[in-house]
């Protein structure tokens, strides 16, 4: 069985003493004192202040492996800061056991995450309103080419008239000149040559 190489950091001995002892002898896992090599970072925090964030970010930076954290209640704030810093997986101190431990550093190392399901349900909220904002953005972006007018501008960077370009795509030519006659004037453009180049320019095509 390949062994998973564990780092363990706490802001107090005892703690860091009862995690040894939680994780010594689990198969699977081997505890390390360095972090060269190491495969998972296990950290024990009261709360998570600035100062224990930046604990976090150097931990990371030091080993550039995935942190177990164990700590009091996170807020939904403190989750994405503490994700920033490299965490994939969050055990609340009152709930942490041998099995519950090992678990996670299992799931770290293969590159899974484990969260309290409170904290799951927060992070997917996150990520919705995220997602909204960018479609939001997206729709509100004037530079934004749809599949069709991205398919004209690219047949016209090639050199192709109208008439080309409606029979490659199987469109009216009516309906390529509206496509170009209307990307040209959202984006104010002079002509198509100006179009292509504006295109180009801007990494749309």
């Amino acid at each position: 069985m390949e062994q998973i190489a564990v780092v363990l950091r706490a802001t107090d001995a005892l703690t860091g003493e009862g995690l040894d002892g939680l994780l010594s002898g689990r198969p699977g896992i081997v505890i390390r004192r360095e972090v060269a090599g190491a495969a998972v970072v296990v950290v024990a925090i009261r709360r998570l202040t600035t100062r224990a964030l930046g604990l976090l970010r150097r931990f990371r930076a030091e080993s550039g492996v995935p942190i177990v954290l164990v700590g009091d209640e996170i807020g939904e704030s403190e989750l994405l800061a503490a994700i920033g810093c490299g965490v994939v997986a969050i055990i609340p101190r009152r709930a942490v056991t041998a099995e519950r431990l090992a678990h996670s550093v299992t799931v770290a190392a293969s590159g899974g995450g484990v969260m309290p399901p409170h904290l799951v349900g927060g992070l997917l909220k996150h990520i919705e309103r995220l997602q909204s904002d960018v479609l939001a953005w997206n729709d509100a972006n004037p530079s934004r080419l749809s599949a069709r007018e991205t398919e004209v501008l690219r047949l016209l960077a090639d050199g192709l008239d109208t008439v080309t370009i409606a029979g490659r795509l199987r469109y009216s030519e009516r309906t390529v000149k509206n496509v170009i006659h209307g990307f040209t004037r959202r984006l104010q453009l002079r002509n198509r040559s100006h179009a292509v180049a504006y295109a180009v320019r801007a990494g749309l095509i």
